[in-house]
């Protein structure tokens, strides 16, 4: 069963945003590298920061989210699947420690993900609260991606995307059971002002500032059991805090931490990740 268990985020300084993670959402570290790096999990997730530095090898070396991760059951048959899917698709090997998983590939649009058979370092699942449960992404053809994870992974397509289709909107959603993956138009006002009409409303409608014109993987979202207290906690920590507009399906806050990283925190509305399987905490 292929399932998320990897998120990846290039950092200015991977110490001090994992301690942020660790003082206020309650990660704790999986380990260090020599160059910086630093992973942590919520038991479940590993997340890795990599240092910002000229010898890392990524196509982008922005900060900010970078990439997912997949665990899969075997790494070989996944790759034979992909290969089918997209012929003459690029396969990359990885170390295969705390920090990566075995095999990195590309979806559609080229962004990368990292493929497991061990859990990213993970030896013991536990599944506790804060939890990482949502990832999204800005692109240019979401359903098209979208239906890469379905074929590729067995992810499922989620009741959200047919509500927001309902709406004249072309976000897709898909799940594994356990994480949300949200897929939203980088452009999607269709009419003559193209990018500037994008420019000044953003991707839905809401009023949205540059962190929201981010394309690529764009914002992760935490389960708690109280959002607006930890969004209290987090505030005093240096980070930003605002309600999500009430048109949003997922999350009632969203945070941006120290170094510029949107994530939502939600408890009452909480995510969709299987069709209408609901995560909430209320």
């Amino acid at each position: 069963m292929a399932r998320f268990r990897y998120l990846a985020a290039i950092a200015r300084d991977p110490s001090s945003l994992a301690k942020f993670y660790m003082d206020g959402l309650g990660m704790r570290e999986l380990g260090r590298s020599a160059d910086g790096d630093v992973s942590m999990t919520d038991g479940y997730f590993n997340f890795t920061l990599f240092r910002q530095r000229p010898d890392l090898i990524e196509l982008r070396k922005d900060l900010g989210l970078h990439h997912l991760g997949v665990e899969v059951d075997s790494v070989d048959e996944t790759v034979a699947r992909y290969r089918e899917l997209i012929p003459g698709g690029v396969v990359v090997r990885e170390p295969d420690s705390v920090h990566f998983g075995g095999v990195r590939i590309f979806d559609p649009e080229c962004n990368p993900i990292s493929l497991s058979e061990t859990g990213f370092g993970i030896e013991k699942e536990q599944r506790g609260v804060p939890r990482l449960g949502h990832n999204a992404v800005h692109m240019l053809q979401p359903q098209r991606t979208g239906d890469f994870y379905i074929a590729l992974f067995g992810m499922r397509e989620l009741r959200t995307t047919q509500e927001r289709r309902r709406l004249g909107k072309f976000n897709c959603f898909v799940g594994d059971g356990f994480t949300n993956l949200a897929m939203h138009p980088y452009y999607s006002n269709r009419n003559e002002a193209g990018f500037r009409e994008y420019e000044r409303i953003g991707h839905d409608g809401a009023e949205e500032d540059h962190r929201e014109r981010r394309i690529g993987f764009h914002h992760f979202g935490f389960l708690v059991r109280d959002a607006s207290q930890k969004a209290a906690q987090l505030s005093q920590a240096n980070a930003e805090v605002a309600e999500r507009p009430a048109i949003r399906p997922y999350a009632e806050l969203r945070v941006v931490d120290p170094e510029g990283n949107g994530f939502d925190l939600t408890q009452r509305k909480g995510w969709e990740v299987d069709f209408d399987k609901w995560e909430t905490l209320d």
